[in-house]
């Protein structure tokens, strides 16, 4: 029989694994060079454990975005998010550089290899790529490096001598790689340890041409996924407030179980549906449906994260530790939004379409254009 938190999610696991580029460096049982304290205070040893164990159990190789079986993607990460949120940060960086790869075509993919992906871009750490006779050499200094002590190997945004965005593939274990705890004061999600990076001349593989990672079909595809994991995260509030329902007769937990059913059902379908839009069109910009389903997931978490604290009161926030864990993790990893810039953005892709022609009698939404398919 399946449990609550499945039915909801329609969730379960899938796959094999696979994993790095032979040709970027060691495949990374060597540490790389460390500065400073652990910040997650040594919990992430169990953190490296876990992903290990779902990575050796073959679970890591899910389906391509927009290969037909978007949705079980979603339902892996979504699965692993409901266990553990720091731990599907992780898992969702591994799976997404295999997809990022897979779609640009790199080769000779080490299969012991775990990957991260790195892609902030904030003004005050900046990556420069040079290409020499030796190869591609990466200097400067990474921010945002989630599990930077834990994976092997990283792909990294870097910008060319030409002022170009370039991703590349590097090993972390090898000389001129440094990984820091520097800027990491994070509760929630700590246990991820994003601090930055330091590359002196480090030697790397450049993936696909300039400007290709943002230019591709599944980077935004990729962008849902984000929302999936997010999604996941939220069951196990709802698991605890049914809990409690089930208990003892709490009008008001009733109630507040019913607005978490109302917020997970509609971010559910609209995750649905966003994967099969996907699978409809694999080669299409998928950026209006990932800001759209970014921004529902997100509205939802809100919701969930406020009915839950009033339902269970300060108990589960005190005297469960797990639970107590995810109310911190949760606001941290959906702050991964950009909150009012991303429905700014949406608002004027949507602004930018062809106005619908008047609402009649027995239109159907294509018969509207589908503008911005609001009609039922």
């Amino acid at each position: 029989m399946r449990s609550a938190r499945s039915e909801r999610a329609g969730l379960r696991h899938t796959g094999p694994g696979g994993t790095g580029l032979s040709n970027a460096g060691p495949a990374g049982s060597e540490a790389a060079p460390r500065r400073g304290q652990d910040p997650a205070g040594g919990r992430s040893a169990d953190l490296r454990r876990s992903l290990a164990a779902i990575l050796g159990s073959g679970a890591g190789r899910l389906p391509l975005p927009g290969s037909g079986q978007t949705l079980r993607r979603w339902q892996a990460l979504a699965d692993i998010a409901a266990q553990d949120l720091a731990l599907v940060k992780l898992f969702e960086g591994h799976t997404d550089a295999l997809a990022i790869m897979a779609e640009l075509g790199a080769a000779d993919v080490d299969p012991a290899a775990v990957w991260g992906t790195w892609a902030a871009e904030p003004p005050s750490a900046r990556l420069e790529l040079r290409r020499g006779a030796g190869g591609p050499r990466l200097s400067g200094r990474k921010s945002w490096c989630s599990g930077a002590g834990i994976v092997s190997h990283a792909l990294v945004t870097a910008w060319d001598g030409e002022g170009r965005q370039c991703l590349a593939a590097v090993a972390i274990g090898q000389p001129g790689v440094t990984v820091t705890t520097d800027g990491w004061h994070a509760v929630g999600m700590g246990r991820v340890a994003s601090g930055d990076v330091l590359f002196d001349a480090a030697a790397a593989v450049e993936i696909g041409m300039p400007g290709q990672y943002t230019g591709r079909p599944g980077f935004w595809q990729g962008g849902c996924g984000i929302a999936a994991c997010w999604y996941g995260g939220m069951l196990p509030f709802a698991d605890a407030v049914a809990d409690v329902v089930a208990r003892r007769d709490d009008p008001h937990a009733a109630a507040h179980l019913g607005a978490i059913d109302a917020a997970l059902t509609a971010a559910r379908a609209l995750l649905v549906e966003t994967a099969s839009w996907i699978d409809e069109h694999p080669f299409a910009s998928a950026q209006m449906q990932a800001l759209r389903s970014r921004a529902a997931v997100e509205e939802a978490a809100g919701s969930v994260l406020a009915h839950a604290g009033r339902a269970l009161g300060a108990g589960p926030l005190c005297r469960n530790a797990a639970l107590a864990q995810r109310f911190a993790d949760l606001p941290v990893f959906v702050r991964q939004s950009h909150a009012e810039r991303d429905l700014a953005e949406l608002g004027r892709l949507l602004s930018a379409r062809e106005p619908a022609p008047a609402r009649t009698t027995g239109a159907t939404a294509e018969d509207a254009g589908a503008w911005p398919g609001w009609l039922l």
